[in-house]
């Protein structure tokens, strides 16, 4: 008993751990496979002890809300779904009734309230008791109506979702790999809880309305199909669903299955409801889920082979990403041999070796995963050079991610990353320069080195004709590029890309030489090092870069064709801090804009949390990550973005 009771309370740990980053969207710690399986562990834990601890995830729905947007508890609790993975159990839980079969979306729950026609308050799940009030995010949701022909109170809950081409589009704008977003419903939950509704529009969140919950003096008929036909005339989109019953549920699953691979949306499975409103409403509700409603997921075809190799791809940032490779195998109708094990971290915990037997599966029946490694040999040795340019390979940890990068600044590779950053929204800010615009622009010989960005009109005829361009995108493209040309100098460093030297460093230095471009021609080592927060490395890196002709040639001619303008700083309240940003960001579009704004008002950031530290910033203020212990242990208050905010 004594074992199977720490055994209890490990998994209770585990999956609400996994739980909290999953609804708060923060990284994701482990796939839907390995919760469903711990999941299963415990309630069978449960069942067999009798033990069922207090912060059970079994007990419980969502995880405590932890961020500092206004609370509010919802008018009607929202449970979670009882599920399954088997067709039989799903067809005995509808027997005899008509039910409704829908898409399960993976997004982010938001409750919708309208009174006399008007959205008047939007509120996520939360904890599924008490949510957080993002009323003016909602407002900025591509298509949720503002206003309805309906005037009674009306409340209807909904998912809020991003689709695979927004999260593909958004994802390609961000140049580090180690800031791209896990998955669509990892940026949506991110995006919904914005403060800036901004930020919310520019990411095309959109909802799909899968209950409602109250709508005063409508007579439905008693039908559930019937409040989503009424819901539709007032202008909402629902998740999309047919009726089914007890003969045919097996073959309406099988066609919602078939469509998955070409969904434009994610999803994690599918809900069936019961249509008589008032029969499912007579069951009542178990602690944790209703009775007229309940989930199938897909049971994941499991299936055992051998690994045999690792590839590691190199990417345009220098990141080598490993890829699995074993005995090929039938998933779902497809064969297959390949799946990303995205990086060294997951390498690590996988414990893989050459020879090993693994477990693989589709997650969501979509994409090649492994499940877990049977033999777990961890014999596998990681390369020590790039398989592109042959220079040297080495592990670094960003964000207490351990990942494989290729160090050589000319990798072929890497050729992509010193137009991307240049053009990035901290550098010079050009939009409409993607990086797949930049390697057509780059095989065509358009462009060849950075000052070429400015002289795009002499290629305008092979612009003009390439794919996806046209008269108007050349146009845009244009008024981008010159638009670009006012710039500040720190901005111009920075998108040098620099070794070491990142914008917060390139103002420093800029400061110190009093904004003078010419002058950082001869910088010197002893006057750099001086500077605080820059010392001898970054300083060696910055006279290193510009001791060759040729990045000093690249940088006189980009200073002929820029406009330099001084650099504001405002100067407010932050002088003498020290602060220190770490996890994901609600408030600002990613750390490096609330960098900016530290430093616009005379405040300093630093990458690690010491006894100088005078706030570390955490959205997750109660996280056991390194370096909230760090700041638990010196004593340094650990601050949200919204306190951040409240300081001044």
């Amino acid at each position: 008993m004594d074992t199977k009771k720490i055994r209890i309370k490990e998994l209770v740990e585990k999956l609400n751990e996994a739980s909290r980053t999953y609804y708060q969207g923060t990284d994701e710690i482990m796939s839907n496979y390995e919760y469903d399986k711990l999941y299963d562990e415990l309630v069978a834990l449960e069942q067999e002890t009798g033990i069922v601890l207090a912060d059970s995830p079994t007990m419980h729905v969502g995880y405590e809300v932890v961020s500092n947007l206004e609370k509010e508890r919802h008018e009607k609790r929202m449970l979670s779904l009882d599920k399954t993975k088997d067709v039989e159990v799903l067809r005995e839980f509808i027997k005899g009734q008509k039910s409704i079969l829908s898409w399960k979306m993976d997004g982010l729950t938001v409750v919708l309230t309208y009174r006399d026609g008007e959205l008047f308050k939007a509120v996520t799940r939360g904890n599924g008791e008490v949510g957080e009030v993002i009323t003016p995010n909602a407002k900025a949701f591509k298509n949720v109506p503002l206003k309805i022909p309906y005037k009674g109170e009306l409340i209807i809950r909904g998912e809020a979702i991003i689709t695979y081409e927004d999260f593909k589009r958004i994802n390609d704008e961000i140049p580090e790999e180690s800031d791209k977003y896990k998955n669509p419903r990892n940026l949506c939950s991110g995006s919904v809880r914005q403060l800036n509704s901004e930020i919310t529009a520019k990411r095309s969140v959109r909802m799909y309305v899968f209950s409602l919950v109250k709508a005063e003096g409508v007579d439905f008929a008693n039908s559930r199909s019937a409040q989503f036909d009424w819901l539709k005339t007032q202008g909402f989109d629902v998740v999309e669903h047919k009726y089914t019953d007890y003969d045919h549920l097996a073959e309406d699953i099988a066609e919602f299955e078939e469509r998955i691979p070409s969904n434009a949306f994610p999803t994690d499975g599918l809900v069936v409801l019961f249509d008589d409103i008032a029969y499912g409403e007579s069951l009542g509700t178990t602690a944790k889920y209703p009775k007229d409603s309940m989930a199938f997921k897909w049971a994941d075809e499991i299936k055992e082979t051998k690994l045999r190799e690792v590839i590691w791809s190199a990417s345009r940032t220098g990141l080598l990403n490993p890829i699995a490779v074993f005995d090929t195998v039938d998933l779902e109708g497809t064969n297959v041999s390949r799946a990303s094990v995205h990086n060294v971290s997951i390498v690590k915990e996988l414990a893989l070796g050459i020879g090993d037997t693994i477990t693989v599966y589709k997650a969501n029946m979509i994409i090649p995963q492994i499940a877990e490694n049977l033999t777990r040999s961890g014999s596998l040795e990681f390369p020590k050079i790039c398989p592109v340019c042959g220079g040297t390979a080495e592990i670094k940890a960003i964000n207490e991610v351990e990942s494989l990068y290729c160090t050589n600044p000319e990798c072929p590779a890497k050729q992509i990353k010193s137009f991307s950053l240049m053009v990035s929204r901290d550098a010079l800010n050009i939009e409409g320069l993607s990086e797949a615009t930049l390697e057509k622009f780059i095989d065509a010989g358009i462009v060849k080195d950075l000052p070429d960005l400015f002289d795009l009109q002499s290629h305008r005829d092979a612009i003009v004709n390439m794919e996806g361009f046209g008269e108007k995108s050349y146009d845009n493209l244009i008024r981008e590029t010159n638009k670009a040309k006012k710039t500040t100098l720190p901005k111009l460093i920075y998108g040098l890309g620099i070794a070491n030297v990142g914008l917060s460093t390139a103002k420093l230095i800029c400061r110190e030489y009093q904004g003078d471009g010419q002058a950082l021609l001869d910088a010197d080592i002893e006057r750099l090092s001086s500077i605080d927060k820059v010392g001898p490395v970054i300083a060696g890196s910055f006279v290193d870069y510009f001791k060759d002709e040729h990045n000093r040639q690249r940088f006189e001619k980009l200073l002929s064709l820029l406009e330099i303008e001084e650099e504001v700083r405002e100067g407010n309240g932050f002088e003498g801090m020290t602060f220190v940003i770490t996890g994901n960001m609600e408030h600002f579009d990613n750390r490096n804009a609330l960098k900016d704004y530290i430093e616009a008002r005379g405040g300093k950031v630093s990458g690690s949390v010491s006894a100088k530290t005078t706030y570390l910033i955490n959205n997750d203020t109660t996280s056991g990550s390194s370096k909230n212990k760090k700041a638990k242990e010196l004593g340094i208050p650990i601050i949200s973005e919204e306190d951040f905010l409240n300081l001044g």
